[in-house]
């Protein structure tokens, strides 16, 4: 089954692609790898903020990294001009926890993004990941998530 259809399948909406905030490019394809700069906790709402461990739980920093998720998977597509079919999979996360300083279940929360990527590309989704905490993120999110794939 195609990745698109695979993700209408399972009703998944891909957001608009955000613009970046600063001085950087939303993405970089270096031969058939690509590059996907942080991609900040964020719903139709607004931002999601908050330290997990103080503000936040376990589940809802799983959830704020699942949004980020979902933006990851905006940008590729946008760097795949709308075909999502080019990507072949997710290679690697780095994710950042907005957390106390005694908050150690990182994983747990990042857990929120790898579990929604492996549901919605399936063995494609499957990558090798780090989860660490942040004393602080951009503009007080939750999570932030940056992405390696490969593309077609």
């Amino acid at each position: 089954m195609s990745i698109s259809a695979r993700l209408a399948e399972k009703g998944i909406d891909l957001p608009d692609a955000s613009a970046p905030a600063a001085n950087y490019v939303p993405y970089v394809q270096v031969g058939d790898i690509l590059y996907v700069s942080g991609q900040i906790s964020m719903n139709a709402d607004g931002l999601v903020t908050g330290k997990v461990g103080a503000d936040l739980t376990v589940e809802e920093g799983a959830a704020a990294a699942k949004l980020c998720g979902l933006s990851l998977l905006a940008q590729v597509k946008a760097a795949c001009g709308g075909d999502m079919d080019r990507l072949v999979r997710v290679v690697k996360l780095t994710g950042f926890v907005n957390s106390t300083p005694d908050f150690t279940d990182q994983p747990k929360v990042i857990n929120g993004c790898s579990d929604f990527l492996v549901e919605a590309l399936g063995d494609g989704g499957r990558h090798a990941r780090s989860a660490v905490s942040a004393g602080a993120l951009p503009l007080g999110v939750a999570v932030e998530i940056e992405g390696i794939f490969q593309i077609k």
